[in-house]
């Protein structure tokens, strides 16, 4: 066995990994459940017609309709019992099967933790996390056990450096450095209580962006040293709380929270959480009890992929801020606020001329986002296609005259409005053919 395979295998105490199975599966049942009753499944998955899926998941459009709403009920369900460890590994494989789907069906409703939460789900279906304090142990489905691979730690250490880290790298950048995202959005929550009156101070955006960057950069290393891992967690506390509260990014600052714990000596977490836990023997966290040769090439080749999937957007020509080229699964969070508008020319076959909006064929969500977003914008042909088609209206061709503002700038022209879109064609590793350049970006905006 070679070093490499004895530093993953090696067992370490699990109770981070069994203290988390318990939070994930809380958090999951959460999110299922409080999607269904705040309306976020009906008004994506039941009102929609389309949900704009990524590229090859359009066959998942029979699926919407109030179906969507059960979808989510086992969804909640699944959580419950991978917190419970109740026939862990079937729960945890038809969870991330059915979380990936979803993930997969829509874009207008993106966030980062839902590709997070698709990734974590995966590696939490390989690990031992229902081996203690489980019904499955309670049942003798599977035995007790005190340890588990150090591969399971370690993953949540990788995985969380390499988010913050290109979430602190995409940060450095001109607008953010001037606050200019943050004061747009803050600019609406002045009646927030408590907090509110601290947003119609100009230095106050810049409070935020700028410590967004130091959180982000710094808080890996303050868990990893003992010595600074109290401030690490209260930092912790303010900086996902007030995410929470003022930007309502769902349970990704308890989901971070929570993955915290693989950073505490194993001892604490047990004291803390498992006061009637064994504790693992020294023995024991030397004799590496269960290996696979096939694992360690997994791990490599995943976090390989990781890193590499962020940096893709500098090997696309033009600015990833503009065309959004690159910018999914990059782990570019809340980084920019754009604004847009859209009409499409219609030149039919008989000769005429006819203007379509998007609120004539889309739902009131996906406006936006099909304005600001090229790769739905040209999702979008399509379903107008079929929207004219019901109308009897044969298109010759489709010309979209799309309107772009970043960051508070003037709008500029995104797309170009003579192309004609029925010949457009998706560049999956170039630049869009239909796309205009990229405006001066620089501030000030020119007018």
């Amino acid at each position: 066995m070679t070093k490499w395979q004895n530093f993953l295998f090696n067992q370490k105490d699990n109770s981070a990994l069994v203290v988390f199975r318990m939070f994930f599966g809380f958090l999951m049942m959460a999110e299922a459940f409080g999607a269904i009753a705040l309306g976020w499944v009906h008004e994506t998955f039941v009102e929609a017609r389309h949900t704009f899926t990524f590229f090859g998941f359009e066959w998942t459009d029979f699926l919407l309709g109030p179906f969507m709403t059960w979808y989510y009920v086992v969804m909640g369900i699944l959580g419950i019992c991978i917190m419970l460890g109740y026939r862990y590994k079937m729960s945890m494989f038809i969870f991330t099967m059915m979380w990936a789907l979803s993930y997969f069906m829509q874009k207008s409703h993106y966030n980062n933790h839902y590709y997070l939460v698709m990734l974590v789900s995966f590696w939490m279906l390989l690990m031992p996390a229902h081996h203690y304090a489980s019904l499955d142990v309670k049942f003798g489905r599977v035995k007790r056990a005190l340890s588990c691979p150090n591969w399971c730690i370690l993953y949540f250490k990788l995985q969380f450096a390499i988010v913050y880290f290109y979430a602190t790298i995409a940060k450095l950048y001109p607008d953010w450095l001037m606050a200019k995202p943050i004061a747009i959005w803050l600019n609406n929550k002045k009646d927030y209580p408590i907090v509110g009156g601290l947003f119609e101070y100009d230095w106050f955006p810049h409070v935020i962006a700028y410590g967004g960057i130091a959180y982000d950069g710094l808080i890996i290393p303050l868990l990893l040293f003992p010595r600074t891992r109290f401030v690490a967690i209260i930092l912790s506390l303010i900086f996902h709380l007030f995410n929470s509260a003022v930007f309502q990014v769902g349970i990704f600052p308890y989901f971070a929270l929570a993955v915290a714990m693989f950073f505490f000596d194993p001892e604490s977490i047990r004291r803390l959480f498992l006061r009637k836990k064994p504790a693992i023997s020294p023995a024991l966290s030397e004799t590496p009890l269960v290996t696979n040769k096939w694992l360690p090439i997994l791990f490599v080749v995943y976090f390989i992929i990781q890193i590499g999937l962020p940096l893709r957007h500098h090997f696309i020509p033009g600015n990833v801020l503009w065309d959004e080229a690159g910018h999914r699964l990059s782990w570019r969070m809340m980084l920019r606020a754009k604004s847009g508008y859209c009409v499409y020319n219609i030149e039919t076959s008989e000769g005429e001329n006819k203007r379509v909006y998007g609120r004539d064929f889309l739902a009131t969500h996906q406006i936006h986002d099909v304005a600001t977003r090229p790769d739905m914008l040209f999702r979008s042909i399509t379903y107008l296609q079929e929207y004219l088609t019901e109308k009897d209206i044969e298109p010759k061709a489709i010309y979209c005259d799309c309107k772009l503002g970043v960051n508070g700038r003037r709008a500029s022209q995104l797309t170009d409005p003579h192309f004609n879109m029925l010949n457009a064609k998706w560049n999956y590793f170039g630049k869009q053919e239909w796309i205009m350049e990229e405006p001066h970006l620089g501030w000030p905006a020119k007018e």
